[in-house]
Parts: structure tokens; C-alpha cells; sequence
């Protein structure tokens, strides 16, 4: 029974930073920056949880559509501020600018909210599910659904509608994706909304049991970075599969051991993927020059 609620509560946060490796990867695969301020918009979504309880006081599942639309336009900010004026220059000058809005998200949330740690209302109601025997917790269970249920939605937008179809082609090739009149700008920042909307669903999904601070994006970016590398390099099936590994692993051992002990042991597993399979899960090879 112990093992059955380890599980749910591993695939519970796996799924959680499955959307926030997969808005990490969007962006990746659109701009081909690395978009460093995603963790950061994991914990802008939990304190914007916070911050609405008060106003909506119902479970996180009424919340939820609240926060994807403001997470959304915090994306496009983020896109016309520190991507668009900037994709002409070397990529180094995109990862500063995210690292640089990721500091102001950061400073402007202990203002507001202080460096205590705060929790979101929880998904629906916080309680135990007992079928034959075995106690489920609801709220992991819950966390498992709405992630999977955003994450195929994600997935039914990009293989399904015309939406989807231009912003595939921007990310495969913009150049020949805007001779064929797609307007790449336009779908660039659909693409940052959509990533910063998955951010804040996982910073929601998280805050009630995790907790949130103004620092907590920090370990987040890491996550989701290392999920992107363990499942290949702009692969969004990967980045999912890599997350849910990340979580199950973490969880795993922090019960066995500690968590600081899952953490070192997680870096050292991410360096030897680094070595002996550099192109990740779903990655493919890339053969040298000789």
C-alpha cells in the first residue's frame, strides 16, 4: 500500500513538471533559446493561486481558468519584452534577458507576498480515496487528471487544428514557415502565452502540497532542463517521459534516503546520461565530422 501511494504521489509531481518541461521545450523548439525564466513562472501561477483565494474562495480546479488566462498574458509580456527585441542578436543575449525578468519575477514576489512560504487552495477536496482496500490520496489523483487532461489538450491543438499547424511550422522552420504565410511573430507569442500558461497550471497544481516562495522557480528551471535533456533535446514526448522519471526517482529515494541524497544522485544520473547518451531518450544521434 506504502509503494501504491509512493507511486501516485511520484507520478503526481511528475506530472506537474511534465508542464513545466513541456512549456520549457516549446519555447525551445519555437525561438531555439532556452527560456530561463519558466521556473519562475511555475511560481508566479502558485502565488497568483494565493493571491485569488482570497477573492474566489473555491477549490483550485475553479481557479484554474483564472490562472492559465493571466499566466497567458504574462507570457506575451514576457515575449515582447525580452525575446522579440532581442531575436536578431546572439542567443546569450535571450538567456540573460529571461535569467533578468526570472530576478524581477523573483524580487517582485517577496515585495508583494513576502519570503514566506505559501500555499494555494487545494485542486478539489484534500482527502483519501479508499478502493479495496488501498488509500489513494485525492488531491495527487486530482493533480495526475488536470495534467494529463492539459497536457493531451496541448497536444489534440498542435496535431489537430490550423492553430496548431502554424505553430509546428514555426518551430520546424520559420524561415520557409513565413515565405508561406504563416505569421511566425504572431505564433512565437501564442507559443510563450501557451508556455507560461502550462507554468502557472504546475505552479497551482504544486503550491497546495509543496508550498510556494518567491525562490521555489529556481529548483524548478533545473527540473525541467534536466527533464528536456534526459528525454532528447527539444523532444516534447521526452520532455514529458523525462519528467515523470525525474519525479519518480526523486520520490523514490527521498523515501529510502533523504531528499538531499535524491538530488546529488539525480545530478550524477544526469551527468552520466550527458556521457554515455547525450541525445537523450527520444533524441537522435548526431554524428561527428571527421
Amino acid at each position: 500500500m506504502a509503494a501504491l501511494q509512493l507511486l501516485v504521489n511520484g507520478l503526481a509531481l511528475g506530472a506537474a513538471y511534465a508542464l513545466v518541461a513541456l512549456g520549457f521545450v516549446l519555447v525551445l523548439n519555437a525561438t531555439s533559446a532556452v527560456n530561463f525564466a519558466q521556473g519562475d513562472l511555475v511560481m508566479a501561477g502558485g502565488l497568483l493561486a494565493v493571491a485569488l483565494a482570497p477573492l474566489i474562495p473555491l477549490p483550485g480546479i475553479v481557479l484554474l481558468p483564472a490562472v492559465l488566462v493571466l499566466m497567458a498574458g504574462l507570457g506575451l509580456l514576457l515575449a515582447l519584452a525580452a525575446y522579440l527585441p532581442l531575436r536578431r542578436r546572439p542567443p546569450v543575449s535571450v538567456f540573460i534577458s529571461t535569467i533578468a525578468v526570472g530576478i524581477i519575477l523573483q524580487n517582485g514576489a517577496a515585495i508583494l507576498f513576502g519570503p514566506e512560504p505559501r500555499a494555494a487552495p487545494p485542486l478539489i477536496v484534500d482527502d483519501t480515496l479508499h478502493v479495496g482496500g488501498l488509500a489513494l490520496p485525492v488531491q495527487s489523483l486530482a493533480i495526475i487528471a488536470v495534467a494529463a487532461l492539459l497536457i493531451g489538450a496541448q497536444q489534440w491543438v498542435f496535431a489537430r487544428t490550423q492553430l496548431g499547424r502554424r505553430l509546428r511550422a514555426t518551430a520546424q522552420d520559420p524561415e520557409m514557415a513565413r515565405a508561406c504565410g504563416v505569421p511566425v511573430t504572431a505564433m512565437i507569442l501564442v507559443t510563450f502565452a501557451i508556455a507560461a500558461a502550462c507554468a502557472g497550471a504546475a505552479g497551482l497544481l504544486l503550491a497546495n502540497r509543496y508550498f510556494v516562495t518567491p525562490t521555489s522557480g529556481g529548483d524548478l528551471i533545473l527540473k525541467a532542463y534536466i527533464a528536456v535533456t534526459i528525454g532528447g533535446w527539444g523532444s516534447v514526448p521526452g520532455a514529458v517521459v523525462g519528467a515523470l522519471l525525474i519525479a519518480l526517482f526523486e520520490v523514490g529515494v527521498s523515501s529510502v534516503l533523504s531528499y538531499p541524497v535524491a538530488l546529488g544522485a539525480l545530478y550524477l544520473t544526469l551527468l552520466a546520461i550527458l556521457v554515455l547518451r547525450p541525445q537523450g531518450l527520444f533524441g537522435e544521434a548526431v554524428r561527428r565530422r571527421g
